[in-house]
């Protein structure tokens, strides 16, 4: 398995500013989740991954408005193995990405899986945090996205943080969350067996990069006990 610290967008990620850390830390490697950027966002992400010393993303989180060239272009450039998207139902597809389709996996989110969507992609992206956020939470989505789980192959991960307390999303209280304060947070990985982790395994905080890397040698451990 392989875990690699990620270039997420969200609201408190600074994206802009990990592409400089990551210059600083001389990573030449990293997954990248571009979910909060729109295309003219992206298209200066891109510009700023071309000036960095960056020269392989394994694994990419795609938004439901990222053309057919952005694929292409990544998998060129930065040699991009895996995708993954949310279920359809949720956000639906505006362009065909079936060139694609055998190397895109769809998360497991705050919804249920579904083997319709399954069965026209590779299979699942297990984000350990949502998974563990359901067996807390959500005991009867937990129970059947488990069974979808045993049943398709897990091509990647989204590693976050469980968190003591609760906060409101939506209509739902969780407890996952993408900043991590301990790294006790990632404790609950001990909960699932080692095949549920893939070759692909991003980190998905909104931490600095050198806070992932020290998180990505704690899951090291965590794990091998």
């Amino acid at each position: 398995m392989n875990f690699f610290p990620t270039i997420t967008t969200t609201k408190n990620s600074n994206w802009e500013g990990k592409i400089k850390e990551a210059k600083y830390l001389n990573l030449s490697e990293l997954a990248v989740f571009p979910t909060a950027l729109n295309q003219l966002q992206r298209k200066k992400l891109y510009h700023l991954l071309e000036e960095s010393n960056i020269r392989s993303i394994p694994f990419v989180h795609l938004r439901g408005d990222m053309k057919l060239w952005e694929l292409d272009y990544l998998v060129k450039k930065y040699h991009t193995q895996r995708f993954n998207i949310h279920s359809i139902k949720e956000f639906p597809l505006i362009y065909d990405y079936s060139k694609y389709k055998h190397i895109i996996y769809i998360e497991n989110t705050g919804s249920y899986l579904t083997e319709s969507e399954l069965k026209n992609f590779a299979g699942i992206c297990l984000d350990f945090a949502h998974l563990e956020n359901d067996r807390l939470m959500q005991k009867q989505r937990f129970e059947h996205n488990l069974k979808l789980i045993k049943k398709y192959p897990i091509g990647c991960n989204h590693i976050s943080v469980i968190k003591k307390i609760s906060h409101l999303e939506g209509n739902e209280k969780r407890v996952d969350e993408h900043w991590m304060e301990d790294f006790s947070e990632l404790d609950y990985l001990k909960n699932y067996p080692l095949h549920y982790f893939s070759d692909f395994c991003a980190i998905e905080l909104e931490n600095s990069l050198k806070e992932q890397l020290d998180a990505i040698d704690y899951i090291v451990k965590l794990i091998s006990k």
